[in-house]
């Protein structure tokens, strides 16, 4: 998303464009195909509505039960996750996370895998795993090396790596 900034190297949260995300939202709002209701929930979640954005995402995860692919269940059900991870639900967010993990990779979805490695390391760091968070994020810098990621995407994930590596020195 053309919003995105950067990234605290504290938190890990995205750093963002507001009034372009406030926008954007009023463009999508009213949207109502698959891809604009996972938008809807990741641009509520960065504007810190994440009540409204559990609510969508909700919505969304069973749209694609109902209609989607696999891998759109999958999308849908990190997004989810990762609004459990803001509302502070960590363990609810590891666990769906950890069987999309599951079937990604058992499906040989290495994209799919990628991120949801990403989500469920930002979801171990928040919960103060920063053993478990660097393991993911050392997983999904492999998995991003092997895609063919750019330098800049490689960098973000040394910086996550590095991150927890602070933070697990510290405690």
């Amino acid at each position: 998303m053309g919003f995105i900034q950067g990234y605290d190297s504290d938190t890990l949260q995205e750093i963002v464009d507001r009034a372009g995300v406030q926008e954007r939202l009023e463009e999508v709002r009213p949207q109502r195909s698959f891809p604009a209701q996972l938008e809807l929930v990741w641009l509520l979640k960065v504007l810190g509505d994440v009540d409204e954005s559990k609510r969508v995402a909700e919505h969304a995860v069973r749209l694609a039960r109902m209609s989607g692919t696999r891998k759109d269940l999958l999308h849908a059900r990190i997004l989810h996750a990762s609004v459990n991870q803001q509302l502070g639900a960590f363990s609810r967010a590891e666990g769906e996370l950890s069987s999309c993990i599951e079937e990604a990779e058992g499906q040989g979805w290495q994209r799919i895998s990628a991120l949801a490695h990403s989500h469920r390391g930002k979801t171990r760091y928040d919960a103060g795993d920063y053993s478990g968070a660097r393991s993911d994020f050392k997983r999904e810098l492999f998995l991003r090396q092997e895609l063919g990621a750019d330098d800049e995407q490689l960098e973000q994930v040394m910086t996550y790596i590095e991150a927890a590596e602070r933070r697990r020195s510290r405690f």
